[in-house]
């Protein structure tokens, strides 16, 4: 048995992040969607680095400069005694889109789905910069999570390793609250 890591996803090169835009917006996305909630198109990496997989057992990836300051974090709160767990890291701007069809499918309204996701092409995730943490005892995505220990240990030591959190309460994206969204900065790195 191989102990490679997968192969990583595929990701969106320019013309199909317009696609993805454009069906995106086919789908109900308002068309001035990132003028209103200061978002702006996300490139998507050149390479990606495995590290590991997430409370699902599906494989993660993340940039190499972001995967690095990520391995240290992670090592820093476990030697505190803080367990951060991944729930999701790089999403490409197609698995977005698939996010943005399920839910449309399931019944949620464009309005709904816009203030719990970024619209396909402006999530963060693709910047493969981004880590959905939880930790054991809390539930994956929930608000609760802002209550452990782990959360306290992020809002204390995140910036030395770049990370900051990125939808506080009432942000100006216009996105809801997410304590377990966290996105890597190179000029936060400390």
């Amino acid at each position: 048995m191989s102990d490679a890591p997968p192969v990583p996803p595929p990701r969106c090169d320019a013309a199909a992040r317009r696609a993805i835009v454009r069906e995106a917006r086919r789908l109900g996305v308002p068309d001035d969607y990132g003028r209103r909630r200061a978002l702006r198109i996300v490139r998507e990496p050149d390479a990606l680095q495995y590290i590991g997989t997430d409370v699902h057992d599906r494989p993660q990836w993340l940039a190499p400069p972001a995967a690095r300051a990520w391995r240290r974090m992670a090592a820093a709160a476990a030697a505190d005694g803080v367990v951060l767990q991944v729930v999701s890291a790089f999403r490409s701007a197609e698995y977005q889109l698939g996010i943005l069809r399920r839910k449309l499918e399931g019944g949620q309204t464009i309005d709904r789905i816009l203030q719990v996701s970024a619209a396909p092409g402006y999530s963060e995730h693709h910047s493969g910069r981004v880590l959905d943490l939880t930790t054991p005892g809390y539930a994956a995505l929930e608000e609760d999570f802002e209550r452990s220990a782990a959360f306290a240990w992020l809002q204390r030591h995140a910036a030395r390793y770049g990370f900051r959190l990125s939808y506080q309460r009432g942000n100006r994206h216009g996105i809801a609250y997410e304590p377990w969204h966290w996105c890597w900065h190179r000029s936060a790195a400390r």
